[in-house]
């Protein structure tokens, strides 16, 4: 396949965009306006904005746009890391093959089973389940497995009802195994759109094959696989470089398939034990600027989830959901067996994180900031994933499942598992917003939340 990155027409379009007239800035913030999305330039000139007053209205956007798809709603996951064993060398990554500063461990499937019950009790629904680009001797069948270790814990009412899977890149027929497991989501990042430093970064394994990773997502798709996740580790190259190598990916899967990813992450570098270019990114992404990455984003793929991971601060996760963040991990531990053991979670862990409160901490804050945190799963068991998503989303339809649903997830996890304090300040929330729904939204609201005050579980529409 012909390589769809193109670098030439990216540093074109940066060059003549570097200095944007206030005229050019005001027509993209106003095209935004009309939720269809921007194009390579108009990304270009957003992402070379300075001016605070330019700044404060590209905010402004990104903020009505989310709320006016997702309203009040985040989604809630974690991640679930089974092994941190891996055949690769990236420069960046504290489970690279030739780190010896990390103790390696594959979880088995008895310790898997026991790591997804201790995520059940603290209230999850949805796992991201990750590994280490090599496998124990069962080889890939032990992703398959792990999977379904994941879907058979239960405790009391609690079980998780999505998982959604980072694995290295497969081939189709492999995919079709992931598809049959009954995953939510295959989630994989490029890392850096930029050959040179692509090729920089990644000196040993499979990851080296640039080709073969970027086209991934194609071979997921072709798979049957609805929903894929992409993302850029920012700070390996810069930043306006990659939103615009993001949007020709995004452009070439809407161009084959007809639809684009269902998610964005957009995670900057972070320490990592035995890495140095972790400790020192050769191009440091600046608060302003990953503020700014976020909000372009929110324009430029209006109706795309954008996951912000526990990487951040607790405040700057805080400041990016009024900007376009849609999903949040939440009480993240990134070592195999960290939620067991607690305490050593720095052992063999992939980097550093930057927020480490534990869930109910997270769901009290985010709810004293008027968003609904959401644990609903509903739309990928009634089949509305791929581009039956994006044709309910687009015309607002989605937003009739996605509020109450998200109601009746959060008044679940109050009645099971939250603290007194966090329950109080959620039940007050959630009156507040249904007395700000109307019509077919609010009517579901009322019915799903009375379900779930009788005892009812998973209950969604």
């Amino acid at each position: 396949m012909k390589s769809f990155i193109d670098e030439a027409e990216i540093a074109r379009i940066l060059e003549q965009n570097k200095k944007p007239d206030p005229v050019k800035v005001r027509y993209v913030l106003d095209k935004a306006k009309e939720m269809k999305g921007l194009d390579l330039e108009d990304v270009a000139v957003l992402s070379n904005i300075s001016d605070p007053m330019q700044l404060f209205e590209l905010f402004e956007e990104a903020n009505h746009i989310k709320e006016n798809i997702y309203g009040k709603r985040l989604v809630i996951f974690a991640p679930l890391y089974i092994s941190n064993l891996c055949a690769n060398e990236c420069s960046y990554c504290a489970f690279r093959a030739k780190n010896k500063s990390i103790a390696r461990r594959s979880l088995t499937q008895d310790e898997i089973v026991r790591e997804t019950e201790i995520l059940i009790k603290q209230g999850h629904k949805r796992l991201l389940v990750v590994a280490g680009e090599s496998y124990p001797r069962q080889g890939f069948q032990y992703v398959i497995d792990s999977i379904a270790s994941v879907y058979q814990a239960k405790v009391g009412n609690g079980e998780i009802r999505r998982v959604n899977v980072n694995v290295a890149p497969l081939e189709v027929a492999e995919f079709k195994l992931l598809k049959d497991a009954k995953i939510g989501t295959y989630q994989l990042f490029q890392e850096t759109y930029h050959h040179e430093t692509y090729h920089n970064v990644h000196t040993g394994g499979k990851k080296k094959d640039y080709d073969y990773r970027i086209t991934a997502l194609h071979r997921a798709m072709e798979a049957g696989i609805d929903d894929v996740g992409i993302g850029v580790l920012f700070g390996l190259f810069d930043f306006r470089f990659e939103l615009l190598a993001l949007m020709q990916h995004i452009r070439e899967l809407e161009r084959v398939f007809g639809v684009g990813p269902h998610t964005i992450s957009v995670p900057r570098l972070e320490p990592a034990t035995g890495s140095d270019i972790a400790s020192h990114p050769p191009f440091a992404v600046a608060d302003l600027d990953f503020r700014k990455i976020v909000a372009i984003l929110r324009l430029a793929v209006p109706y795309t989830g954008i996951i912000m991971s526990t990487r951040e601060t607790a405040q700057m996760r805080r400041e990016t959901f009024a900007l376009g963040v849609s999903q949040i991990s939440a009480g993240s531990r990134t070592n195999p067996g960290g939620y067991t053991d607690s305490l050593h979670e720095d052992d063999g862990s992939q980097f550093c994180l930057g927020d480490h409160r534990p869930l109910d901490e997270v769901i009290r804050d985010v709810a004293e900031m008027g968003y609904i945190p959401s644990f609903c799963t509903g739309c990928y068991r009634l089949g509305r994933t791929g581009q039956d998503f994006m044709d309910r989303a687009k015309p607002g339809d989605i937003k009739n499942h996605c509020g109450p649903n998200a109601i009746s997830t959060f008044m679940e996890y109050l009645m099971d598992y939250a603290s007194y304090e966090t329950r109080l300040i959620g039940e007050d929330l959630i009156d507040d917003i249904i007395d700000s729904m109307d019509g077919i939204a609010r009517e579901r609201a009322v019915n799903l939340l009375e379900k779930v005050k009788k005892g009812k579980h998973d209950m969604y529409c």
